[in-house]
């Protein structure tokens, strides 16, 4: 599915509250930009039997007492896999589109980033997509996709990001 499709998808699925126009207009062209960025149309998430993506809590190693909670995203099942010291038979990896990863991480309020392992069997590198910048692309879109007033659609929500 390339990223078109994908975010058609997101419209699809969007409830008919006007998310999908939203999405569309607003979110679909920020999606693009930061898939872009990244090599793999799908990647690879670890997640628990609930459904819950795997956070891992990263740590800065000069000042330990900074941190960043990051969810990975394999380009490979077997990396995804690797990348866990012991196999936890409770995780298992889901195959997802790149766009609907960045979809989710708009709305993932404990999470600061997710990092994309693009070079499969390299786990030591990977291209971070922080959620404030993510966030932050989307309330510029916003402010441009404004409708003039009495143009007859709805307005977006201010806390939509």
């Amino acid at each position: 599915m390339d990223i078109n499709q994908q975010i058609q998808r997101l419209i699809d699925k969007a409830p008919p509250d006007g998310t999908g126009v939203l999405i569309e207009q607003v979110i679909g062209p920020v999606l693009r930009a930061f898939a872009a960025q990244v090599e793999h149309l799908e990647y690879y998430v670890m997640q628990s039997l609930t459904q819950e993506w795997v956070l891992t809590t990263l740590s800065n190693r000069a000042q330990p007492q900074q941190q960043k909670k990051v969810i990975y995203a394999f380009a490979t099942l077997k990396d995804a896999r690797q990348f866990q010291e012991t196999p936890d038979p409770s995780l298992m990896a889901v195959c997802l589109p790149v766009t609907h990863i960045l979809f989710q991480l708009l709305a993932m309020e404990p999470v600061d980033s997710v990092v994309f392992m693009d070079v499969p069997k390299n786990l030591s590198q990977g291209k971070e997509v922080k959620r404030q910048d993510l966030q932050n692309l989307v309330k510029s879109q916003m402010e441009q996709v404004k409708p003039s007033p009495g143009a007859g659609s709805r307005p977006i929500p201010p806390d939509f990001a």
